[in-house]
């Protein structure tokens, strides 16, 4: 699909056989890549492959706000009967400010993740959530919420956003240091050190960051390899640390955790297909089981490709029309039209979300840290709530919305999951009680 249908061109050598990379917990070389932009160059092949399809219509500048379901929003009566169903959305366009009905046989969310929700994220930035949060709002089913995956390395500069510093660059030989120059993956991972999973490798460097009050550590790669090698195979990360005053070459570069990759989301079944009929789900958003408790590096492409795939075969050999548009309620919303949200307390909640589950439901949380999150979390949704249903809609009031929704949901799954596994590293895990209890 990627190299045949979209063009993309993925980094060969003189042979035209494709070069592998290495990434942390692979045992072998295995990653295909361009450059060290892989993600940008997929994206930008599938949008030019979508820019030359007549069927299809990109609708810019539009928010959806809600799923439509029923029998839930359904005019006719009878439908209480019926078996839950998705009938598209409600959308609000930003150019006009209005609200619409956007109705579909087959309904798919492909929203991305919610690293938005924590301080330190590699996520861009709508990804607040949104289709978690809608979903969970319509009663779709959401499982392993709890599971975040942490990147060990984002770029760590005041002012400057959570640059992702690729896992290849471990691959390639490059070492986490402490501010003073010592490696210490040693003391947490003796026999894949900076090659670890990315879980323990994050949750390392996050224990380092507490324990000694470091503002960051540093990857370095400068006396790993030659200056050559690192500008032809990693140009994004020189032209991205240039920007700050870095020079990886010469240098290390200052990295912290940041969340990256929501393992769990809206459950689907091996099509896409979640508990309501018309509803489908792929990427990041959805929960396909695949990626467990931890997802490898470089995998993200199965959900959204592979899922994406499967979900638009099985969506074009199961034809299924829209409803009429009198079975569904024009928008109808309770605040004031002439009122816009006050910036400062749209960005101000949402930093207080951000701060809340960076330090209680982040790379390492126990029972009071995520019960001290349920308490605030929830005083802040009925703020939230009341703050939505008062004021004009915009995208940021909805994405807030969104946001602390996503939060609370995150915040549950953590709460009931007692053992630690994967992303979901708990200090009163049962599973280290038990083992304790057996050695006594």
């Amino acid at each position: 699909v990627l190299v045949d249908r979209c063009g993309v061109r993925f980094d060969r050598n003189e042979d035209e056989e494709f070069i592998y990379g290495l990434e942390a917990a692979h045992s072998t070389r295995r990653i295909i890549h361009v450059g060290d932009k892989t993600g940008e160059a997929i994206v930008r092949g599938m949008l030019a492959t979508l820019a030359t399809r007549p069927n299809v219509t990109l609708l810019a500048n539009h928010t959806a706000v809600d799923l439509i379901t029923f029998p839930h929003h359904s005019l006719e009566p009878l439908d209480v009967y019926e078996p839950m169903t998705c009938q598209g959305a409600y959308v609000l366009d930003r150019t006009v400010d209005e609200i619409g009905r956007v109705l579909a046989g087959h309904t798919v969310l492909a929203t991305g993740g919610l690293g938005q929700i924590y301080r330190n994220t590699t996520n861009p930035r709508g990804a607040r959530g949104d289709g978690l949060a809608m979903a969970w709002r319509a009663n779709v089913r959401v499982t392993n919420a709890e599971y975040i995956q942490f990147h060990p390395t984002a770029l760590s500069v005041r002012g400057a956003p959570n640059l992702l510093i690729s896992e290849a660059v471990r691959g390639e030989g490059a070492v986490l240091l402490t501010p003073d120059g010592t490696p210490f993956m040693q003391k947490y991972d003796p026999v894949w050190r900076d090659l670890a999973p990315r879980d323990v490798v994050a949750r390392a460097i996050h224990m380092e960051l507490l324990e000694h009050g470091y503002e960051h550590v540093y990857l370095d790669i400068a006396n790993k390899r030659p200056a050559s090698f690192i500008h032809e195979r990693f140009p994004q990360l020189i032209a991205n640390c240039a920007r700050y005053g870095i020079d990886p070459t010469v240098q290390p570069i200052p990295v912290v955790p940041a969340a990256h990759y929501f393992c769990g989301g809206v459950l689907v079944d091996d099509w896409g297909r979640t508990n309501f009929e018309g509803l489908f789900a792929v990427g990041e958003v959805s929960c396909t089981g695949l990626h467990g408790a931890n997802r490898l590096a470089s995998t993200s492409l199965l959900e959204g490709l592979v899922w994406g795939d499967r979900a638009a075969r099985y969506i074009a050999t199961h034809r299924r029309d829209p409803s009429p548009l009198w079975r569904v309620p024009s928008w109808v919303h309770t605040g004031d039209s002439d009122t816009d949200p006050d910036p400062a307390l749209l960005e101000g909640d949402m930093t207080t979300i951000r701060n809340i589950m960076w330090h209680y439901v982040g790379l390492v949380r126990s029972e009071d840290r995520l019960n001290r999150a349920d308490r605030e979390l929830r005083h802040l949704f009925h703020e939230i709530e009341a703050f939505y249903r008062a004021n004009r809609l915009s995208d940021g009031l909805i994405g807030l919305r969104n946001a602390i929704q996503a939060a609370r949901i995150v915040t549950f799954s953590a709460r009931r999951n007692h053992i630690s596994r994967g992303t979901h590293y708990r200090t009163d895990s049962l599973a280290e009680v038990a083992v304790e209890l057996m050695a006594r």
